[in-house]
């Protein structure tokens, strides 16, 4: 091998203090949830149990995992499966967030400037969003309405179309459920006639008044929240609401663009911030300082900290990414075919052309949305190639998913690499690994990304 080449090693999650605290206390965790936490936390939802379960999994030989082979020399090694699981694996949803970022600069976002928006909740309100977790989808509608009418006010057309998707976050600083709305759009509206028209500086007063209004209003609808709370909030100097517009990026800034993508669709907490202290699994959860306690650090119980956790982890169908007006699943689908019109009669799939040649690096609109492989992403990410031969530099290839509990365990005992025995999900059959597309492990969906998961087209 070249001096100095790197070579793809794959992770062993055992290593990890999150995998660590999950294995040893998942247990007695879910013991002690109805008379510990169920009376902060409510009850123990079905999808906590499933997610730690899978997660304990992830990555572990024992339950399954690809033989990638080099035909030239012979060497070869073995790739684990995964959970896939999104919003808590930090090793799947950070590959979702590449693959999902880069898609996004590369095939959705207009080449227009983008403005990031942050919409958050007083502390007094978090507490009935965190009991009636259906409006969490009324946050995120109640985010796109600001959004528009502000920008549709501003530039006085009441018809012009937004473009933008929003990400949310139930997740604070040091793991508190602090629900809020991020969200990055262009800034501007397309016209009736296929004119894009930049949006004028909307003051911070404006969209935090109009968020503020229609929260409000809702909650009273859902008779959540008395019209004397409503009274006294509104007669504070502080409310507590907070809407932060003052990011933009430009369009020729890609990685800026890219880097922004996947702060949005960050993960709920990170790894590298855990530190589990031995021998009573203590769990130090390091962040930024924070001014109100004067450190830069949380204590928890290794049990506590699972329950902090578990409150992040979202419904099964609940869609935490949505994209709105003309980057809706609808919008962009009716622009590909060719059967988008405007309500003046103008063509979508022009006016989209339009604003697209108005860069000349942007790429033209696919017609099937591309696949990130887990090998691009792990380049991309790594910048090693995992299907490159660490003995002789050439290319490797995937030669079989194995599964079968009892062949899984009698190659492990045989490589010496066997640790016990692993709970094993149903199998699903393996995907079809094209020659010149291999994607051989689990932890990356055979999907296209990112899913669109809210159609909504004004």
């Amino acid at each position: 091998m070249a001096a100095g080449m790197r070579t793809y090693r794959t992770r062993n999650p055992r290593n990890s203090p999150l995998w660590q605290c999950a294995q040893r206390h998942q247990a007695t965790f879910v013991a002690r949830y109805s008379d510990t936490y169920q009376p902060t936390y409510g009850p123990l939802r079905p999808v906590v149990e499933e997610v730690l379960g899978k997660f304990i999994h992830c990555g572990t030989l024992e339950r399954g995992f690809a033989r990638v082979r080099c035909d030239h020399c012979e060497h070869e090694y073995l790739l684990a499966f995964s959970c896939k699981g999104r919003w808590f694996c930090p090793s799947c949803h950070q590959r979702k967030v590449q693959s999902t970022s880069a898609h996004l600069v590369d095939h959705v976002l207009l080449p227009v400037d983008h403005r990031h928006y942050v919409f958050a909740l007083p502390k007094l309100l978090r507490p009935t969003f965190y009991r009636n977790r259906s409006l969490l989808k009324r946050l995120c509608a109640i985010a796109q309405q600001t959004i528009t009418a502000a920008l549709r006010a501003a530039l006085s057309l009441p018809k012009g179309r937004p473009a933008f998707f929003l990400t949310l976050h139930t997740f604070g600083e040091y793991l508190d459920f602090h629900p809020h709305i991020h969200a990055l759009g262009a800034d501007g509206l397309l016209d009736n006639d296929g004119t894009w028209h930049p949006a004028p500086e909307i003051p911070h007063h404006v969209l935090e008044e109009l968020f503020r209004t229609k929260i409000f209003a809702e909650l009273l609808r859902h008779k959540l929240i008395s019209h004397d709370l409503v009274a006294r909030m509104k007669s504070w100097k502080h409310t507590g609401f907070n809407v932060d517009a003052s990011r933009i990026v430009a369009p020729e800034n890609r990685a800026e663009r890219e880097q922004l993508c996947q702060y949005v669709l960050r993960n709920p907490f990170s790894v590298e911030k855990i530190t589990l202290e031995s021998p009573t699994d203590t769990v130090i959860y390091r962040s930024k300082l924070n001014p109100k306690i004067n450190r830069n650090f949380e204590v928890f119980d290794p049990v506590d900290f699972l329950a902090v956790l578990s409150q992040h982890i979202p419904d099964k169908n609940v869609q935490m990414i949505r994209y709105y007006g003309l980057y809706s699943n609808k919008m962009r689908g009716c622009a590909r075919k060719g059967t988008g019109h405007s309500r003046s009669g103008g063509h979508l799939k022009s006016h989209l052309s339009d604003l697209k040649s108005l860069s000349p690096g942007s790429p033209p609109s696919p017609r099937k949305l591309p696949s990130r492989k887990w090998r691009d992403i792990i380049r991309q990410a790594w910048h090693v190639d995992p299907l490159q031969c660490p003995v002789c530099q050439k290319q490797m290839r995937v030669i079989a998913f194995i599964d079968n509990p009892d062949v899984v365990e009698k190659i492990l005992r045989h490589l010496k690499l066997w640790c016990g025995p692993a709970a094993f999900a149903p199998a699903r059959p393996p995907p079809s690994v094209a020659p010149e597309a291999i994607e051989p492990d689990f932890r990356i969906e055979y999907d296209t990304m990112p899913d669109y998961d809210n159609v909504i087209t004004d």
